[in-house]
C-alpha cells in the first residue's frame, strides 16, 4: 500500500469544528452540520442504523451493486476507483472485484477524514489491490487528490443528500473540474417516496437514530469543553415537502443555558426551540439528471431496486 496521503494537518479538524459550532450555535435558527456525528460512538451507532428494519438505503444500494457491479465496471472501464467518504469500504469490494475481473483496475483510492478507519480499510484491501489511501475532506480537498489515469469517482450511501442545492452545485462542478473528459462518476442517491417510510427511516422505533442525533452534542462536550445535557433534547425528524428532504433536529425540552468553554461561548435555548442537525435530500430522476448535466456530466446508466427506493447513477464527464 502506498501512502497514506495526508491532506489534513493537525489543526484542520479542530478549526473546522470550532468554526461550524460557533457559526451554527449563533445562527437563527441554530444548526450543526452532520459531519460531527461521527466519532467512534457515532460511527458505531450509524452501523446499527444501517441494520434497522426501517432504514432501507444501505440494503437497497448493496442490492443494486450486487446486481450491476459488473456492468458498471464494463461501462466505466475505470483503471482507478476513487471513493469519497469511503469509511470501512465494505460495499466497495463489489466494485473492486468487478473492475479487477474486467481487467482494468490498477488502483483503489479511498478518501476519508478518519485516518484510523481509512488505514484499517486500506490495510485489509491492500492484500488484494493496490491501495492509495487519502486522508482528506472531500468538500475542501477535491482539487488536491492525487492524479491517476482512467478514474471513476464513487460517492455512495446517499451522502450527497446532506448538501443543500447550492452546495451540491458547487460540489458537482468542482468534481467535474478535477476529471478529464470521459472519466466517470458513480453516485448513490435516495429517491422521493412515501413520506411515512422516509420519516420512519430517520425516527426508528428502537431509538437508535435519536441516540445518533444526540451524539453530536457529546462530541462538542468532549472536544470543545461544553456542557450540553443530551437527554434534555428530543429527537425530531420531519419531511419538508417543498424541498424534498428529511430534516433531523434536536428540540430543547426546557429553557437552558449551554457553555462552550473552548470558544468562550454561552448559548441560550428556549423550551421548544429546535436546532437542525441534518438534511437528507431525496431525489427525482429528472432533477438529479439536470443537476449533473449543468456540472458537465452525462448520465449513462440509472440503476434502481425493484421498489425505486434508491438509485445508483453512473455518469460521464463530457466536454463543456
Amino acid at each position: 500500500m502506498e501512502g497514506p496521503v495526508n491532506l489534513i494537518d493537525a489543526d484542520y479538524l479542530r478549526q473546522a469544528l470550532e468554526h461550524d459550532v460557533r457559526a451554527g450555535l449563533t445562527a437563527a435558527p441554530k444548526w450543526l452540520p452532520p459531519k460531527w456525528f461521527y466519532d467512534a460512538c457515532g460511527s458505531e451507532l450509524f452501523t446499527k442504523i444501517t441494520r434497522l428494519p426501517e432504514y432501507y438505503p444501505t440494503r437497497r444500494e448493496l442490492a443494486i451493486l450486487k446486481a450491476h457491479a459488473r456492468e458498471i465496471a464494463t461501462v466505466s472501464g475505470a483503471a482507478t476507483l476513487v471513493e469519497l467518504g469511503s469509511g470501512t469500504s465494505e460495499k466497495t469490494e463489489l466494485l473492486l472485484d468487478a473492475l479487477a475481473s474486467a481487467g482494468t483496475l490498477r488502483t483503489y483510492m479511498p478518501v476519508d477524514v478518519d485516518s484510523v478507519t481509512l488505514k484499517a480499510a486500506a490495510d485489509r484491501l491492500s492484500e488484494r489491490f493496490e491501495v492509495v489511501g487519502v486522508c482528506a475532506d472531500f468538500e475542501n480537498h477535491l482539487s488536491q487528490l492525487p492524479q491517476r489515469q482512467g478514474r471513476m469517482v464513487a460517492f455512495l450511501g446517499g451522502t450527497i443528500g446532506n448538501l443543500e442545492p447550492p452546495a451540491r452545485e458547487v460540489f458537482f462542478k468542482e468534481l467535474r473540474s478535477t476529471l478529464t473528459d470521459g472519466e466517470t462518476f458513480l453516485l448513490g442517491a435516495d429517491l422521493v417516496k412515501d413520506t411515512s417510510r422516509l420519516i420512519a427511516a430517520y425516527d426508528d422505533s428502537a431509538g437508535v437514530t435519536a441516540a445518533f442525533n444526540r451524539n453530536v452534542l457529546r462530541v462538542i462536550n468532549r472536544r470543545l469543553d461544553a456542557d450540553f445535557v443530551p437527554a434534555d433534547f428530543a429527537h425530531v425528524a420531519i419531511y419538508d415537502t417543498d424541498n424534498d428532504w428529511i430534516e433531523m433536529r434536536l428540540r430543547a425540552t426546557k429553557d437552558m443555558v449551554v457553555h462552550v468553554r473552548a470558544l468562550d461561548l454561552t448559548v441560550m435555548f428556549a423550551e421548544g426551540e429546535e436546532m437542525r442537525t441534518e438534511i437528507s435530500a431525496k431525489f427525482r430522476r429528472s432533477g438529479l439528471t439536470r443537476e449533473l448535466a449543468m456540472a458537465g456530466f452525462e448520465v449513462e446508466r440509472w440503476y434502481t431496486d425493484p421498489d425505486d427506493d434508491f438509485a445508483l447513477v453512473l455518469s460521464r464527464a463530457v466536454p463543456r
